[in-house]
């Protein structure tokens, strides 16, 4: 039996930056593929020294004052996951042959129906230590150790008053520590097209093929629609940089931060995918052949594989198994789920808890980013509960220790994040000049505090599960950003558990009343388009018009491909999604754009 790629067909994305940084040591070695953020590069040497430490490894700190410290950081961290996920991974193999071993753990959790599994037991009830530890070390595989990077959150650095060099802007210098480490994975590009980014992909060997023709690092872009895909994978081939999977994500039905797309639903976005494929893997394998040889480097006369992958909103075993066999997906992500899976997972107890108890209320798209981009929150966080404390002091802002999202140079050609204490200071005090209302004000003053620093928020989590000091500066508060899913879920569950919900051998959603996730979703883009036409203040402008008219366009022909989807697919959907389907339909005739 060959060895499989990939034994599961689900992916753990990423989820803020501390959620998943060690996701990979808890998982990679079930086979388990997840994603970590590179943001953070202080959390990410405090998470080695916290690792080495447990290891008793020596561990040589890398210090801020260090030429191109952040990248070397990055490289050190992935190295050192690298060496955990090898070692638990090799651990598994030598006691396989051992009864309740976790091999034994890694085959239960394969879905049903899978070879490696049934062939993994004929084996093992050989009781012949030697074939077992044998067979297992030629079928298993592990997960893949994969890093996310958003690429817009790339500033510019400075060494005292000198600008640095675009290479050192924060985006590249973590693409340059993925690059250096020993980790064979992908980085997941997320948050859209950076130019400087992409043409620095070129003066990194490791995404380029081998002499024997294999790429180290491959490249995965996240998107929400094909046309963003189709630009960013010729702009990458032309380079020489081939795309090895688009992971396409539901805009507005999911975590993080949302993008929501010009009313494009996830539906026929992935039907065009489907119809697409075969073309976009031939056009970006001509530009890449191209490239490839204008740098004399032979290319394969095949194209590199390239996956097609999806997440956001899922959250059954039916539309786990209909999104795989409908759209020809090569993987799921499930995100929102995980963060209640501590052994997958670093949430603490009392955000635990808090995401536990969710119902859809508590969940909604906020305008707390500093990087401008709406972002999903949970009502009642603990980084929000400190925000409003120092804001009832007198003291709005938090003080900006991380630096990654100063990207407002309203007042500072360096930056400075519109979370800050500087920022909302300067902000509040231009406010006070204008002589406004008592409403306007504290209207505008709203919008100012709101703000949040998440880069500190959504990492210390991480720190308050592994008992790590935490700078007293930033507080322990947690931000957190679960997908609308959360509010379906509910309870503390085991890695096995939640795997076990994934592949339908049991159903861990208590609730009746979840909406199919297309419906879900659906629901949210008319939502959104409403309240955008709603804040319009008088007539639209010309340009706005032809937004939300196109937006309006889109809608009503993603409802009419549902219509004949849902009719075509009629036994896999429950009865009443077409009555749903209507009421929406309804909803958004009922939205003018005069």
């Amino acid at each position: 039996m060959n060895k499989q790629i990939n034994p599961h067909s689900f992916h753990i994305p990423v989820m803020g930056l501390g959620f998943t940084i060690d996701s990979p040591i808890k998982v990679a070695h079930y086979g388990i593929s997840s994603v970590l953020a590179l943001l953070d590069d202080t959390l990410l040497e405090k998470m080695r020294e916290f690792y080495c430490k447990k290891l008793n490894r020596a561990f040589e700190p890398i210090e801020s004052l260090e030429d191109d410290y952040r990248a070397k950081r990055i490289t050190a961290y992935l190295d050192i996951l690298d060496i955990i996920v090898n070692n638990n991974f090799a651990d598994l193999i030598q006691k396989s042959y051992l009864p309740n071993s976790e091999s034994d753990k890694y085959a239960d959790m394969l879905p049903e129906g899978s070879l490696l599994k049934s062939e993994y037991y004929k084996v093992k009830a050989s009781g012949n230590s030697e074939l077992i530890i044998e067979w297992v070390a030629n079928n298993f595989v592990k997960g893949s150790i994969d890093v996310n990077i958003m690429t817009r959150v790339d500033k510019e650095n400075y060494k005292k008053a000198e600008k640095l060099p675009s290479e050192y802007n924060d985006a590249h210098a973590a693409l340059r520590g993925f690059a250096n480490s020993t980790v064979c994975s992908s980085v997941v590009l997320s948050s859209g097209l950076n130019p400087r980014l992409f043409s620095y992909f070129e003066k990194l060997k490791g995404f380029l093929p081998d002499s024997n023709g294999v790429l180290k690092k491959k490249v995965i872009i996240k998107v929400s629609d094909y046309r963003s895909a189709f630009v960013q994978g010729k702009i990458l081939a032309n380079k020489g940089i081939w795309v090895s999977e688009y992971r396409i994500e539901s805009g507005l039905n999911c975590g993080g931060h949302a993008f929501a797309t010009q009313g494009y639903l996830m539906g026929p976005i992935l039907e065009e995918f489907k119809k697409n494929k075969e073309s976009l893997i031939s056009t970006l394998h001509e530009l890449y052949s191209k490239a490839l040889k204008d740098k004399n480097i032979p290319c394969p006369s095949e194209p590199y594989e390239m996956l097609i992958t999806a997440q956001g909103g899922v959250g059954t075993h039916e539309e786990h198994e209909f999104l795989l066999k409908n759209y020809n997906l090569n993987s799921i992500g499930w995100g929102t789920p995980f963060l209640l899976v501590p052994e997958a997972t670093n949430v603490d107890e009392v955000t635990l808890q808090l995401l536990s108890d969710a119902t859809e209320d508590d969940l909604y798209l906020s305008d707390i980013s500093p990087l401008g981009i709406p972002f999903n929150n949970l009502r009642g966080n603990t980084k929000d509960v400190e925000k409003y404390k120092i804001i009832a002091q007198g003291e709005p802002g938090s003080i900006c220790t991380k630096r990654y999202s100063t990207l407002s140079k309203e007042f500072s050609e360096k930056g400075i994040c519109m979370g800050s204490k500087q920022f909302q200071t300067e902000k509040v005090n231009q406010l006070k000049a204008q002589n406004l209302s008592e409403e306007k004000f504290n209207e505008e003053f709203t919008k100012i505090t709101n703000k949040a620093c998440i880069c500190v928020g959504l990492g210390v989590s991480a720190l308050i599960v592994n008992n790590i000091d935490i700078h007293p500066s930033e507080g322990e508060g947690v931000s957190v950003c679960p997908g609308p899913n959360m509010a379906y879920f509910s309870g503390v569950h085991t890695l096995k558990g939640m795997i076990d919900h994934i592949y339908g051998r049991k159903n861990i959603i208590t609730r009746t009343d979840r909406p199919n996730m297309f419906i879900k979703e659906l629901d949210m883009y008319i939502s959104y388009l409403k309240d955008k036409v709603k804040e319009v203040d008088g007539q639209f402008a010309e340009k706005q018009k032809e937004y939300y008219q196109l937006f309006h366009k889109n809608l009503e022909e993603g409802i009419q491909y549902y219509k004949e989807l849902f009719n075509e697919f009629v036994d896999n959907f429950n009865y009443t999604i077409f009555n749903e389907l209507e009421m929406h339909h309804l909803r958004l005739q009922a939205i003018e754009i005069k």
